[in-house]
């Protein structure tokens, strides 16, 4: 009954993020939405929305005291895209054929889509309170891995490696308004910052979560998606970012027995597709991504089965993770 219940639940929850997500893929690809309007809404909900949203949560939900296990999540991001990393590396050494791809393979194994999905994904996930600390806890993770993906990520996609690192990149600003925010809550100047402030930026975060599933099956609409001529890629990438890296957290989560809270981060993050981000790196330093876009589709797609399945595991072990 329990893993029935759980079943229901995760479907439910991964058919309602599809379902958005749906409604910008349709409308892109009728050009309804033109890729101009997509950018416009992307950037809104990166500058503006998300911000606005982290702001409020952070605000509302977060102080160093009652979190005082904070900073480990932002480590494990470390661990995380380390175990992605690993994954890669292991199945280009298995198939040589995956050399003439080897960067942008191991990219796609190493980076997730640790932002707009998890967050949708809890809001039909999980209830009130609940939902509302799984918030904080993965824009901590966003601190470690905003810092790895677009530091480590962009020069190891880049091919010249002279190129000048671009310290803006990192400076984005949901990254400005977590650290923005959790100064003023270590200050203690979070408590008189004004409701008429607080209320709008919760109007305008409320907003975050539909636009930007939006944006996913807006962007996923740009891409040609035919795996006839990369059926074995596919097939690889599938087998080390969504079958071969949750079964890794799975048995270390067994093993190490961390709190629950960091455990369930650490799962949902493993079981993610690869990370839309990627296609934004190439596209801005000119270089091909029509490989890079290929897995970040066929990951997403093949992720409403198997993101669901590692989740209900997870939950069902829970029991004999934490009996108590």
């Amino acid at each position: 009954m329990f893993i029935f219940y759980s079943f229901k639940i995760t479907t439910v929850a991964i058919l309602q993020i599809f379902l958005l997500g749906l409604c910008g893929y349709v409308l892109t690809k009728k050009n309804i939405m033109s890729l101009e309007n997509l950018k416009f809404i992307s950037r809104l909900v990166v500058n503006l929305f998300l911000p606005c949203f982290i702001f409020v949560q952070l605000i509302e939900n977060f102080n160093f005291r009652v979190y005082a296990n904070w900073w480990i999540f932002p480590l494990l991001s470390f661990v995380v895209t380390a175990m992605g990393y690993f994954c890669g590396v292991l199945f280009v050494k298995i198939d040589k054929k995956l050399e003439s791809f080897r960067k942008e393979f191991i990219s796609l194994v190493t980076f997730q889509n640790s932002g707009y999905l998890p967050l949708i994904l809890m809001a039909f996930l999980l209830p009130p309170g609940s939902r509302e600390q799984m918030y904080i806890y993965i824009f901590l993770f966003l601190l470690g891995f905003n810092l790895i993906i677009w530091s480590a990520g962009v020069f190891y996609l880049r091919e010249e490696r002279q190129e000048k690192f671009e310290m803006s990149s990192l400076l984005n600003a949901p990254v400005i308004a977590i650290i923005s925010v959790l100064v003023l809550i270590a200050l203690g100047l979070d408590k008189i910052i004004p409701g008429f402030l607080i209320k709008p930026a919760k109007m305008l975060g409320d907003c975050t979560l539909p636009l930007a599933m939006l944006v996913v099956g807006g962007n996923l609409a740009q891409i040609a998606i035919s795996a006839k001529d990369n059926s074995k890629y596919i097939l690889n990438l599938v087998a080390a970012k969504l079958l071969l890296l949750p079964l890794m957290a799975l048995g270390l989560i067994f093993l190490i027995r961390p709190p629950y809270e960091v455990a369930f981060i650490f799962m949902l993050q493993s079981t993610l597709p690869s990370a839309t981000s990627l296609g934004v790196i190439m596209r801005h330093y000119d270089r091909s991504d029509n490989i890079i876009s290929l897995g970040i589709f066929w990951t997403h797609v093949v992720s409403l089965l198997t993101v669901p399945v590692f989740l209900i595991v997870f939950s069902a072990l829970r029991v004999l993770i934490y009996p108590y």
